[in-house]
């Protein structure tokens, strides 16, 4: 690094710092400790080190740069700011303010260059290493010995907090065994959590960790502008098939001596010695300062970085012309472009067909990996039970990085966490795997794919205590209803396996959040009494009339999954003003108009009763106060599925009781 621009370089540090300080002053909230002791990074990494574009912030090659300890934004906000993306600095002035584009913690598609919603501790990571996998999928299935559009790299900066995370642990296993080379981990490691000094709770040598876990490591002063910049283009230089890590060595709340080095300098409490930090640094009075030379470095880089991103056009357009149908791939993939008419491309079953329905996922999740070449498909260890393996289409390794079968391994919470981040990254549809007892396990990166509106699908089978013997343990009672309540997700329940052909279209359609699938172990029949249409689109829409009454109306029975067998038995033993009505998915059903919704469940047919093998708490909406709900608001037991079932009240000869009470 030549002297001079190892000198902007510095002063562009400190201006940042100064940026930081102002805008966490300003509002009086935030957290300073990783802005003023990660401002070389900065420097290096938007002056120097990634290739970007700030006029085309998704440029398909530009380097990928998430902030995982997203508690310090103002870090990412300032840098991204000073490189020349849309972020103007009023928006550095109204920082966690009311519709601003810079919240307290990164958001996608709320601010230009952020590539992930990040805050949770680890869960960065994790989206960094499902970026690279994304990248390295990439490069397989579209480069080609004439033309290389893919050969960027995933930079992520994490703090001792994402380190101590057991998403983050996960995710750093899979990417060392499976050889993300592409991949860089700035590990801002400056010994301090927000409670105390690092060494209370942790006494690791992380340096040694990282490499037992097959990673490239090395430990620098981080606040070294030449040792971060040689460490960073020897990371990006080497294809050895490793991942690598940067543990920078800094100290948190640089700046603010009243505060740094301590926990103290984790949060806004360094905020109200501003002033004397701001003069020390040599920064004039004005707040929000930003130096001429400072400006002009960065829009002179910005030149550099749109001559290249010029050239890495060129090679794209010529690629587009010799590989029509890669180029249409891959330009149906960034749109999300899936069939329209998926729904009637599926294959019917047998009338007579009768299977769990993660045996007929297992056939849909094939035909439909034929109609959407850009799903990928992983499972936490479990493909032999969950049978979402895409037969012929390989696994994706250090070895086969073009393969579509994912292999997560015992890493469930790793698994939401990198499927995120392939949807982040936008160019092919993720979907994963487990029981769904384990669903918990990843809750936190379900979450953040509702609040993102990523279009990842989760499958989720073993879904009630029918899973009998192996007992309460791994008996769902509560988690298809914990599912329900979080916004933004779809969770489809299926009857039969035209129902689960509808619920894979609805969730290859849907574009602006997350699906989960719930599936059964044990076998449902299939309702071949009504059109195979009929069932399909009624489950797109979230329910339908499944059964319908004979006369007057009198009762609706509402079930889901394995309990609509037990509603139809219940029907036919009442007699002809029962109706029974599948509601597979109650988020899909409530998003339909009132007139459907009136013609599936209407007002004046007070009489219903709701059945489904798990609590019972959201089903009242739907039976109103003269219904009754049919659930399991307990553990379930250890017994054959059957005799559990029955044991527990999910029986027609409950349901026709029930009807009868009303």
């Amino acid at each position: 690094m030549s002297t001079a621009t190892s000198e902007i370089l510095a002063q562009a540090a400190t201006e940042a710092r100064g940026l930081a300080i102002d805008a966490v002053h300003a509002c009086s909230s935030g957290h300073l400790g990783l802005p003023l002791g990660c401002a070389e990074i900065g420097a290096v990494l938007f002056g120097q080190g990634l290739c970007y574009n700030p006029e085309a912030p998704k440029w398909l090659n530009r380097d990928r740069f998430l902030l995982s300890a997203g508690h310090g934004s103002m870090f990412l906000y300032s840098w991204l700011h000073l490189a020349g993306y849309d972020v103007p600095l009023q928006a550095v002035k109204d920082f966690r303010q009311l519709d601003s584009i810079t919240p307290g913690h990164p958001e996608f598609n709320e601010t230009p260059g952020v590539e992930a919603t990040t805050g949770p501790l680890g869960q960065g990571v994790g989206n960094a290493v499902g970026y690279a996998m994304s990248g390295k999928r990439a490069a397989a299935c579209y480069n080609t010995a004439e033309h290389t559009i893919f050969d960027h790299h995933v930079v992520a900066l994490a703090g001792d907090g994402c380190m101590q995370e057991g998403v983050a642990r996960e995710a750093i296993a899979f990417a060392g065994h499976n050889g993300l080379d592409n991949l860089v981990l700035i590990y801002d490691s400056n010994d301090v959590t927000l409670d105390a000094m690092a060494k209370v709770t942790q006494s690791e040598d992380a340096q040694a960790y990282f490499e037992a876990v097959g990673w490239d490591a090395v430990t620098i002063d981080g606040h070294d502008l030449s040792a971060v910049g040689e460490a960073f283009e020897a990371a990006k230089a080497n294809d050895n098939g490793k991942p690598k890590v940067i543990i920078a060595k800094t100290l948190i709340g640089t700046g603010i001596p009243e505060v740094a080095g301590t926990a103290a300098g984790h949060g806004e409490g360094g905020a109200k010695f501003a002033a004397e930090a701001r003069a020390a640094m040599g920064l004039p009075e004005e707040t929000f300062y930003v130096s001429e030379e400072t400006r002009a470095f960065f829009a002179s880089r910005a030149e550099e970085q749109k001559a290249e991103f010029g050239e890495w056009e060129k090679t794209y357009a010529d690629w587009g012309v010799a590989n029509p149908e890669l180029a249409e791939e891959l330009q149906n993939g960034i749109a999300k472009v899936v069939p329209s008419d998926l729904i009637d491309r599926l294959p019917e079953f047998a009338a007579d067909h009768k299977d769990a329905t993660r045996g007929a996922g297992g056939v849909v999740i094939n035909a439909v990996a034929k109609e959407v070449p850009q799903l990928v498909s992983g499972s936490a260890d479990l493909y032999g039970s969950t049978k979402n393996y895409l037969k012929g289409e390989g696994d994706f390794g250090a070895s086969d990085p073009g393969g579509r079968n994912i292999w997560f391994g015992i890493r469930e919470h790793a698994m939401g966490a990198i499927c995120n981040g392939i949807a982040y990254d936008g160019l092919f549809r993720a979907s994963g795997a487990t029981f769904l007892v384990f669903a918990d396990y990843m809750r936190g990166s379900i979450r953040l794919a509702g609040l993102a509106g990523l279009p990842v699908t989760y499958i989720f089978t073993h879904d009630s205590v029918g899973v009998g013997e192996d007992g309460p343990t791994h008996q769902p009672v509560e988690t298809v209803s914990g599912l329900r309540v979080i916004p933004n997700l779809d969770v489809i329940r299926p009857a039969d396996p035209e129902e689960v052909a509808g619920a894979w279209a609805a969730a290859m359609l849907r574009t602006d959040g997350p699906t989960a699938l719930i599936l059964t172990r044990q076998a449902v029949p299939n309702y071949s009494f009504l059109p195979v249409a009929t069932r399909r689109v009624g489950t797109y829409r979230g329910g339908y009339v499944l059964k319908q009454e004979e006369g007057e109306l009198e009762v609706i029975i509402i079930a889901t999954g394995s309990e609509v067998e037990h509603a139809l038995k219940a029907a036919d033993e009442l007699g002809g003003g029962v109706r029974v009505v599948s509601m597979p998915c109650t988020e899909r059903f409530d998003r339909q108009g009132e007139d459907y919704r009136e013609e599936i469940l209407p007002r004046t047919c007070k009489k219903r009763v709701a059945i489904e093998a798990g609590v019972t708490g959201l089903w009242w909406k739907y039976v109103g106060e003269n219904g009754k709900v049919l659930g399991i608001d307990r553990f379930g037991l250890s017994a054959p599925g059957g005799t559990v079932m029955s044991e527990l009240g999910m029986t027609a000869t409950a349901v026709v009781e029930a009807v009868k009470s009303l």
